[in-house]
C-alpha cells in the first residue's frame, strides 16, 4: 500500500469518486465530512497528503486549513469553485501546494496527487517542467506558461495539452485521446475532442502549431524546439 490521502468534502460522492480513483492506484484513503474531522484524523493518524473542499459548513477549507497549519505541514491540494486570482493568492499563503477549480476531473485530482507524491517525498530536488518553444509545462504545479505568461486552461484542458506533449512525435486518434483523456465519463464523444483542442489552440496563440491536425485522423504534438 501506498501513502495516506486524506479527502475532505462534505459532499460523499465527490469524496467517494476521487478515492475509488486513488485506491485504483493502490493509495491507502481517509474520508473526512468537515473540518472538525479532518483535523482530528490529522492528529492521530499518518497522513501524506490532503485533498481538502474550501467550500463546506462550520468549518471551511480556509479555517481548516489555518488550523491543521498549526500542527502539520502536510501537501494540500485546495478544491474549490472558486477561480478569482485573490483566492488562489489566499491559498498559497496558507500553505496551498496545487489550486484545483471545481468542476473537476478526478483523472487530474490523482495526476496532481502522484507528482506531489513523488516531489515530496521521493525526488525532493527533482522538478518536472519541460519546455518547447517557449511553451512551459509544470506538471508538478498544474500550471503552463507561455514565453513566461501564464496561460489559464481548465483541469481537462491541462490534462489534455499534457497527454498530447507526453505522446509528443505520435498521431493519436480521436478515439485513443477520448479513452485516455475522459475515461468512462459520460456525455462526452469525438466532438468533445476537437472542441476542447480548438480551445487550448485559441489560449496557446501564435503557438497553436504546436498541435497538429491530422486530418481523417486525430492530432500529434510537434515538439521542434525543446530543452
Amino acid at each position: 500500500m501506498k501513502e495516506t490521502i486524506l479527502v475532505v468534502d462534505d459532499e460523499e460522492r465527490t469524496r467517494k469518486l476521487i478515492c475509488a480513483y486513488l485506491n485504483k492506484e493502490d493509495y491507502n484513503t481517509l474520508e473526512a465530512s468537515n473540518g472538525f474531522e479532518a483535523i482530528n484524523i490529522l492528529k492521530k493518524e499518518k497522513v501524506h497528503l490532503v485533498v481538502l473542499d474550501v467550500m463546506m459548513p462550520v468549518l471551511d477549507g480556509w479555517q481548516t486549513l489555518i488550523e491543521v497549519r498549526k500542527f502539520s505541514d502536510v501537501p494540500v491540494i485546495m478544491l474549490t469553485a472558486k477561480s478569482e486570482d485573490d483566492d488562489k493568492l489566499l491559498g498559497y499563503s496558507l500553505g496551498v501546494d496545487v489550486y484545483l477549480t471545481k468542476p473537476l476531473s478526478p483523472k487530474v485530482v490523482l495526476a496532481s496527487v502522484t507528482a506531489i507524491i513523488k516531489r515530496v517525498y521521493h525526488s525532493k530536488n527533482e522538478l518536472c517542467i519541460d519546455v518547447v518553444d517557449g511553451l512551459r509545462i509544470d506538471e508538478a504545479a498544474y500550471s503552463v506558461y507561455l514565453d513566461n505568461e501564464e496561460v489559464i486552461l481548465s483541469p481537462k484542458e491541462f490534462e489534455l495539452l499534457l497527454y498530447l506533449y507526453k505522446n509528443k512525435g505520435i498521431i493519436l486518434t480521436r478515439e485513443q485521446i477520448l479513452d485516455s483523456v475522459w475515461g468512462l465519463e459520460k456525455d462526452v464523444d469525438l466532438r468533445t475532442v476537437d472542441t476542447h483542442i480548438r480551445r487550448i489552440r485559441e489560449k496557446l496563440k501564435e503557438k497553436s502549431y504546436l498541435i497538429t491536425t491530422i486530418r481523417g485522423v486525430g492530432y500529434k504534438f510537434d515538439a521542434k524546439n525543446e530543452r
